[in-house]
């Protein structure tokens, strides 16, 4: 039930994580133009640019393989964190809020991205936490 449940959040994961990060690349220009209206992230938004997507992606690929999802799960869960807190930040303590997010993802207002990133958080955890689960009683099988 552990592998069915890790693998469930392992593809949710790699669809929300595939699909930010082409929507990101495919208008660049535009995600970049965004990022640099931001009050926290100005002065790297060209570093963000494209780390951002890059991250994303090399999170969902990480995912994808058995051997190396926990790690997935452990960046996804930091990926997640980080944008959570950065929206959280946004919503609380910024005058003016601008849009970077791409494709279905920019018709939601902040706060529902906020809640949508909150849900993905709990899942990059439950992931990790079911598969390191999974890890330590494989290790416990195999020593007894």
């Amino acid at each position: 039930m552990k592998g069915i449940l890790s693998g469930i959040a392992a593809s949710l994961l790699i669809i929300l994580f595939i699909y930010a990060g082409l929507s990101k690349l495919m208008d660049y220009e535009g995600f970049r133009f965004q990022l640099g209206r931001s009050p926290y992230v100005t002065g790297i938004a060209g570093f963000v640019a494209w780390f951002m997507p890059a991250a994303e992606i090399i999170a969902a690929l990480l995912l994808t393989f058995q051997r190396t999802r926990l790690f997935g799960f452990y960046l996804s869960f930091f990926l997640m964190f980080l944008f959570t807190g950065y929206i959280y930040a946004m919503l609380h303590y910024s005058p003016f809020l601008p849009c970077s997010c791409g494709g279905v993802l920019s018709a939601m207002s902040w706060e529902q991205h906020l809640y949508f990133n909150i849900f993905f958080v709990l899942v990059s955890l439950t992931g990790a936490l079911l598969m390191a689960s999974n890890k330590s009683n494989n290790i416990k099988l195999q020593a007894a």
